[in-house]
């Protein structure tokens, strides 16, 4: 099975713990994985930067994108003129619950595997395990390398997941020590992503400062 080639689901794998078997960044998650759509749109040439709003372009297509990464695609085609930050920190539809759309797009090409259950009986909840975790191991060498190799080598792809990371603070990929170890690497790498860095940046600490609401 191939590593999978959009930046949401490339998110939603690195926000996996393997060693506590779950997922980490809970309460972001929905905004991390509008934010890994909103560059994965804008890296293909899907959506421009509009002065402070993204747009789709002029014919831009669905072709080979996660289900996430097409569901905003034709919201963006609806024309509405809203901040980078604005469609990070909200969802309409199915982007209303982005983290469970990239989830099921991988359940459903099988690099995960969800299990559905109930705490104490009552309570519903989903178990996520990686049945191949060389895929996950594949992705977190994928951002070693860009941090620490040769700049010139890095793969854009590569460059707009390690600027997401740190902006995500997403401590399963990237420690605190380690984005303060490679801050210049990671500024150099942020542009491959755009302005969406600073929309997510912006739009986690929102949340965290509404404690975790949202």
């Amino acid at each position: 099975m191939d590593v999978p080639t959009t930046l949401p689901e490339k998110l939603y794998l690195l926000a996996y713990r393997p060693d506590r078997e779950r997922l980490t960044a809970t309460a972001t998650l929905d905004l991390v994985m509008r934010a890994a759509a909103l560059a994965e749109l804008l890296r293909r040439g899907l959506v421009r930067d509009d002065g402070r709003h993204p747009a789709a372009v002029d014919g831009a297509r669905a072709d080979g994108l996660d289900p996430l990464s097409a569901a905003l695609l034709e919201q963006l085609r609806q024309g509405r003129r809203r901040s980078w930050q604005s469609w990070v920190g909200r969802g309409q539809g199915p982007t209303s619950r982005a983290a469970r759309v990239v989830r099921d797009g991988l359940a459903a090409s099988g690099r995960i595997r969800v299990e559905e259950r109930r705490v104490l009986g009552i309570f519903p909840c989903s178990r996520v395990t990686l049945p191949e975790p060389r895929l996950r191991k594949s992705l977190a060498a994928s951002v070693g390398s860009a941090l620490r190799g040769p700049l010139s080598r890095v793969e854009p792809a590569d460059a707009a997941l390690v600027a997401l990371i740190d902006a995500a603070r997403l401590g399963s990929a990237l420690t605190w020590r380690q984005s303060r170890e490679f801050r210049g690497r990671i500024d150099k790498l942020a542009p491959a992503a755009g302005p969406v860095p600073r929309a997510l940046r912006r739009a986690v600490n929102a949340t965290h400062a509404d404690g975790g609401a949202g």
